[in-house]
């Protein structure tokens, strides 16, 4: 329960209440017209490249980033260092080897760069399923932590009805801000979300370093000593363990983050309303710049959470750590009814507030993007579908899929969701990165390896995580008093990964050795695109 006075929890309201007025006006400002499909999923390619950049690093930096890392930081300090750099170090894989030729190759969704050399229903089937597959998961856990923590931050009572308020509430805005505001319109938003980021995690990093007189080994001495943990709290294991298999699992995970978090269709979505490969680029780079730097200062609020608020008063906030930023900024302000405590308390709950809309409104559009351009316009109307009902039934689907991921979200409010976060990176890294890369930089790539990938990775995943520990057998399991697991890891991707690259191969092979003139085919479509896309020549 928050022990704030009723004129903090005024304040943070009133703060909730101008966040949410500006940026739903602007996304109203920002919307396309209704037959203009160019400026839903893309924005007219209007955006400088800064501007892109910050809505790139907008849509990656997600609120599972700002709190959840934070708290893994907090919690168990080397284990949290090493997931903020794979974080960081997954935009920058994107930036050198996909960023560029999924600008050449794409046009409005994922599907459209699969599809490319293999047009097909089938193609465009799977591309939407695996899109679900990623984003659905994401969206559940962002809506399920909004519950718990708004009731935290308005410091309402830790109940299931107040919960689902809360989690109503938050994807009522998230299907406006998507339906309305499309591409434009949620780039908008996530600008807004990371310069407010970024200026209040800057001003707690820094009172964090002000308190050990900017002596960063000092704070590293305080958080051993806060974290209960001593020593250990500088060395791997304590979010995993420290046995052969829980290093192995920890490497595997980090792996995963590398390979899976900037392949997610939300973000990859964010490429195509480039205006063109030089403007791609530097959007890359301001995106790369921004989430590495704030990465840094998760580290910085994190380190010092642990060292001033103690992991004790952390994990009783929250047993994962997910309010240890809210319970830092409470610390570093002073007295708890001081003007400092106040003012600080209310940015950066506001912060994370518009950190969760604009994360749920990007993933929200992303899925219904694909549900109507991919499923609807190309799998069901076979590209005849007019621009002003595609339009339409992308705003429909903003609502459906809103609905689902409400009620989802609903039910399981009392589950330790993290799980659904590890398994979106995974498909992420198991379906999506094999099938990207594979079509973008093999000729030989078919359609049979293409759907060997989207569906074999995402099913190997999806299997895997089910009866992985991460699920039950373990104390900290979503299942704990449960054991049918036999996967002895919490991450797939030791398995699935591989598993992805493998399906995608043995398939493309299997049509040369059946279908020769069909694979020629394929081969002479990526030959035809090849300079376009990898060095953007026509």
């Amino acid at each position: 329960m928050n022990d704030f006075s009723s004129g903090t929890q005024a304040i943070v309201l009133v703060l909730f209440s101008s966040l949410v007025t500006i940026t739903l006006l602007m996304c109203v400002m920002a919307g396309p017209d209704r037959d203009d499909l160019t400026n839903f999923y893309t924005g007219y390619l209007s955006l400088t490249p800064l501007k892109n950049g910050l809505a790139i690093a907008g849509d990656y930096i997600s609120a599972a980033t700002v709190l959840s890392t934070t708290g893994i930081v907090a919690l168990a300090g080397y284990d949290g260092y090493v997931l903020a750099v794979s974080t960081a170090m997954s935009l920058v894989l994107l930036m050198f080897l996909l960023a560029e030729p999924l600008r050449n190759a794409g046009s409005f969704t994922m599907g459209d760069v699969l599809a490319r050399n293999m047009p097909g229903r089938a193609v465009r089937i799977a591309s939407c399923v695996v899109t679900l597959t990623a984003t659905l998961p994401f969206l559940v856990v962002q809506l399920s932590g909004a519950g718990s923590l708004l009731t935290f931050i308005l410091g309402m009572p830790h109940e299931a009805g107040a919960r689902t308020t809360c989690i109503v509430l938050v994807g009522s805005l998230m299907i406006i801000y998507a339906a309305i505001g499309g591409m434009r319109g949620t780039a908008l938003i996530q600008m807004i979300k990371i310069v407010l980021l970024l200026g209040t995690s800057v001003t707690v990093a820094a009172l964090v370093l002000n308190r050990f007189d900017w002596s960063p080994g000092e704070m590293l001495r305080a958080a051993q000593r806060g974290s209960g943990a001593g020593p250990a709290f500088l060395q791997q294991g304590l979010q995993l363990g420290t046995s052969a298999g829980d290093r192995l699992d920890f490497a595997t995970l980090q792996i995963t983050v590398i390979l899976g978090a900037a392949c997610l269709p939300h973000i990859t979505m964010r490429l195509y309303s480039a205006r063109d490969v030089p403007a791609v680029r530097r959007s890359m780079s301001w995106a790369v710049g921004t989430v590495t730097t704030f990465c840094l200062l998760v580290i910085i609020m994190g380190t010092g959470a642990a060292a001033l608020v103690g992991s004790q008063y952390i994990t009783a906030a929250d047993p994962h750590g997910r309010t240890a930023v809210l319970t830092l900024s409470r610390a570093l302000g002073g007295d708890a009814g001081s003007a400092g405590t106040t003012i600080l308390y209310a940015a950066m709950a506001g912060t994370v507030f518009i950190t969760l809309l604009s994360s749920v409104a990007g993933m929200t559009l992303a899925a219904a993007s694909s549900l109507a351009h991919d499923l609807y316009a190309h799998a069901a109307r076979r590209g005849q579908a007019q621009p002003h009902t595609e339009m339409t039934v992308a705003a429909w689907t903003s609502v459906a899929v809103g609905i689902v991921a409400i009620m989802l979200s609903s039910l399981v409010q009392n589950w330790d969701v993290g799980v659904l976060t590890t398994l979106a990176i995974c498909v992420g890294a198991s379906a999506v990165a094999p099938a990207l890369t594979y079509s973008l930089f093999w000729r030989g790539f078919t359609r049979t390896g293409l759907l060997a990938s989207l569906y074999g990775g995402a099913a190997c995943a999806l299997v895997l995580m089910v009866f992985s520990k991460a699920v039950s057998g373990t104390p900290s399991a979503v299942f704990p008093n449960a054991d049918f697991g036999w996967y002895p890891m919490q991450s797939t991707g030791l398995v699935s990964i591989p598993f992805g690259y493998l399906a995608g191969w043995l398939g493309s092979r299997l049509d040369h050795w059946r279908r020769a003139a069909e694979s020629r085919e394929n081969r002479r479509l990526y030959e035809e695109s090849e300079s376009r896309l990898l060095a953007a020549a026509e």
